[in-house]
């Protein structure tokens, strides 16, 4: 399988301070000593031969920043050894991945009784064999691999012409007309091979490459009962639990967030640290602005909303709300990217992005000069300015 160089899902992980990463690689007497411990009483081994890993050391993390392990490496070469009560991920990541300084890692399930081999190249792709589930699981990989073949080029071929310098609009248009048949056709060929392969206990790891919770309902119901309810059903469980969590607070978000409601009023502290209510603005088109400065995509968008804050300059107004930050971090994020809008700071513990059923930043929910809600846009959209150009072009 192909393995994608990314930090996702380690955000927190890579985070956190030099000194805790100190406290964590141990001289080569303890690692040695500790592998050899593990190795007595271990009922799950992977061995990792990999070029272009250039490291001394992995840290296998194990569900949490108090739960890791640290293995010495040579020659990109290590085995991992360890008791597992159940099937459960692990992420191998460099020391430097931790601080920040690079994107070298790679996850994969581990499983009681079982042992793995990964091979290859960490700059083009390695795989996963060993022995008769991770024979599965490579099938699966390879399936996966397959049916995401097309996806993966698409989207390479639509930030080649991002990074030309291609305006975003003419791509989102593309990606909007193109992507839903892709997903389709990913999706089918991922049912047509479960359906031939009820057994393959590999199938129980797809779950956690699938966001929809419809779709998890209906390929667990293919699953043969073994696998269904054999040893790989809390691995693959967690993912449909968090699905549905997700499906039921997006239903919740639709809910608050419907045009023709009114828009909850709130007061929170502006730049110069005074109140400031929303409903201030009534009798004008407001934009409220969720983001971060922590936000990528809400930095990418801000000169894009700049430009149209100046365009409909007297016609509308923006209230910034500042998610998930420190007060110094906002400040100076207003600060760098210069933007000339109302700004106030909502701090963590409050209950406002409940009220609205914030769901993803950035999040922007248009309200009309009645306070009712006009419409409600997840992300950088150019839907959004077609929006303003159509609310406010008249």
């Amino acid at each position: 399988m192909i393995y994608y160089i990314t930090d996702k899902g380690c955000d927190e992980i890579i985070k956190k301070d030099i000194v805790r990463m100190k406290k964590m690689i141990f001289t080569t007497a303890l690692v040695l000593a500790s592998t050899a411990a593990m190795a007595q009483k271990s009922n799950f081994q992977v061995k990792v031969d990999l070029k272009n890993f250039s490291t001394d050391s992995v840290i296998v993390y194990k569900g949490s920043k108090e739960n890791m392990d640290t293995i010495l490496v040579k020659n990109g070469k290590f085995t991992y050894s360890t008791n597992l009560a159940k099937a459960s991920n692990r992420a191998f990541f460099t020391p430097k991945t931790y601080r920040g300084l690079e994107q070298k890692m790679f996850n994969f399930p581990c499983v009681p009784g079982e042992k793995a081999e990964i091979k290859g190249d960490f700059t083009t792709r390695f795989d996963v064999a060993g022995s008769k589930f991770y024979q599965q699981y490579h099938e699966v990989d390879l399936m996966l691999e397959s049916a995401e073949k097309d996806l993966k080029d698409f989207s390479e071929s639509l930030n080649a012409r991002m990074k030309n310098g291609e305006k975003r609009e003419s791509i989102m248009n593309d990606y909007e007309k193109k992507m839903p048949a892709l997903e389709k056709a990913r999706t089918e060929k991922i049912f047509a091979f479960v359906k031939q392969n009820p057994d393959n206990e590999g199938c129980a790891t797809i779950f956690e490459k699938l966001n929809d919770y419809g779709q998890m309902k209906e390929l667990l119901g293919l699953l043969s009962e073994n696998v269904k309810n054999g040893r790989m059903k809390g691995y693959y469980q967690q993912f449909i639990d968090m699905a549905k969590e997700r499906a039921e607070a997006e239903e919740k978000a639709k809910k608050l967030q419907a045009s023709g409601l009114d828009a909850p009023d709130f007061t929170l502290n502006d730049i110069k640290g005074k109140p400031f209510s929303l409903s201030s603005l009534r009798g004008k088109y407001v934009v409220i602005d969720f983001w971060g400065s922590w936000c990528g995509w809400c930095i990418k968008g801000m000169p894009k909303m700049k430009e149209y804050y100046e365009k409909y300059k007297g016609k509308f107004e923006i209230l910034g709300v500042d998610c998930n930050d420190t007060e110094t971090k906002w400040k100076a994020a207003v600060e760098k990217h210069q933007l000339p809008w109302i700004h106030v700071y909502n701090p963590k513990g409050g209950d406002l992005l409940d009220k609205y059923g914030i769901q993803g930043f950035p999040t922007k929910i248009v309200v009309g000069p009645d306070g009712k809600i006009v419409k409600t846009i997840v992300g950088e959209d150019p839907a959004f300015y077609t929006l303003l150009d159509e609310v406010l072009g008249k």
